[in-house]
């Protein structure tokens, strides 16, 4: 009997490890937003924390790259170089840069908001540049919109209501409120900006996935070539060394803890739940992380909770559920679509093979996070079970 039981309980750990998985990865995001929050609010400097860290999450993927994909950095060529680049400035220098701006003059909770926008933006712009088709006429089509709208209300809703105000802890902030309300304009537009620069980034992501399908070099070169770019507009900011000095505290801890675990540990970890459970599954739990920070920031740095701002987080996680949901069932559509028809049509050489533009955007960049040897094994077990089917018939 115990030995039934033991067997029943390493089932079940077997069946959540992906869960757990995914909630380490929502604690990590909550611990470097908080962290990120308190070493910003005592005078960080932005560009000096982005260059530090991601020299360690550089040194974190380099054996993965050199390990695993040896000889694709004997591909680079000038075209996937620009690419690269350009995925460097938009995802990390403007993106990542105007969120720590706008995080340093808000709170955690409002910027995380922000952060769960970034779907949508990406499926607008993709609509918009013809990337994806809205499809208004099928059901996935008409929910994803609907979520689209529900998470735009709730963005309005924390930024234009506030409501009743409450705390949860005694530790209370005492600030002057014609200051406060000029820095949380100025950073809800570094945080809208940040928003639109993620949406150009992952569109952007898609055309390096088609030149360049080496996931753990390319992270690797963007994270030297961030490195440097911050470097070169940081100086051209603020070239004092009190701003780039760092010391044995805080600062030092978030920026291992920003490298070590909300880079290179997080990136496994994502690539595990994509290969386990597909794509869309990690973003699902991303809603998570908002509400981890409401509370732990209330609880912990005495930042005030309103009902304008309870409303508008209900609305975004409501709206952000249901897109993912259609946008899940839109691509399990698709594939089957495509398998059809490639069982239909003749086949094809392997060289007029392309990428489908319409498989969502999100979705397919989750997929970057897959591991060459996952992939492989993915390919394998797809050749055996169609093996099976055939001898079956």
């Amino acid at each position: 009997m115990k030995e039934m039981k033991m067997e029943e309980i390493k089932k079940k750990l077997k069946r959540s490890n992906v869960l757990i998985g995914m909630l380490t990865v929502q604690a990590i995001a909550t611990g470097l937003q908080l962290l990120s929050k308190v070493i910003l609010s005592k005078g960080t400097f932005v560009f000096a924390l982005m260059a530090y860290r991601h020299v360690v999450a550089t040194l974190c993927i380099a054996p993965f790259a050199f390990i695993w994909e040896r000889d694709s950095l004997k591909k680079v060529t000038w075209s996937v170089f620009f690419w690269l680049f350009m995925i460097a400035l938009t995802g990390i220098i403007m993106a990542m840069g105007l969120f720590y701006y706008g995080l340093r003059d808000t709170t955690a909770t409002y910027a995380t908001n922000f952060l769960n926008l970034i779907p949508i933006v990406t499926f607008i712009f993709s609509t918009v540049l013809r990337v994806e088709k809205l499809r208004l006429k099928t059901k996935a089509g008409k929910v994803k919109l609907i979520g689209a709208m529900l998470c735009l209300a709730g963005a309005l809703t924390i930024t234009l209501y506030k409501g009743k105000v409450f705390h949860i802890s005694h530790h209370n902030k005492h600030q002057n409120s014609s200051k406060d309300h000029t820095n949380m304009v100025r950073g809800t537009i570094f945080l809208i900006c940040s928003c639109m620069s993620y949406g150009c980034w992952f569109l952007i992501q898609a055309k390096v996935s088609k030149v360049f399908p080496y996931k753990y070099s390319s992270t690797f070169i963007i994270c030297v070539i961030a490195t440097i770019q911050s470097v070169v507009i940081g100086l051209c900011i603020d070239r004092r060394k009190v701003s780039w000095k760092v010391g044995l505290n805080l600062q030092l801890i978030t920026i291992f803890y920003s490298g070590a675990l909300a880079t290179a540990a997080t990136f496994c970890l994502i690539s595990w739940a994509v290969a386990r459970r597909g794509p869309t599954y990690p973003s699902m739990f991303n809603p998570l992380s908002l509400i981890f920070i409401a509370i732990t920031e209330a609880a912990f740095l005495g930042e005030e909770i309103s009902i304008g701002s309870l409303i508008g987080m209900f609305l975004i996680i409501v709206g952000l559920y249901s897109f993912l949901r259609a946008k899940s069932k839109e691509l399990t559509v698709r594939i089957e679509s495509d398998a059809v028809d490639a069982e239909a049509s003749p086949p094809q050489n392997e060289g007029m093979h392309s990428i489908n533009m319409e498989i969502p955007i999100l979705a397919r960049e989750s997929a970057k996070f897959q591991s060459p040897i996952q992939t492989q094994e993915a390919k394998e077990s797809n050749v055996s079970s169609k093996i099976n089917k055939l001898t079956e018939k």
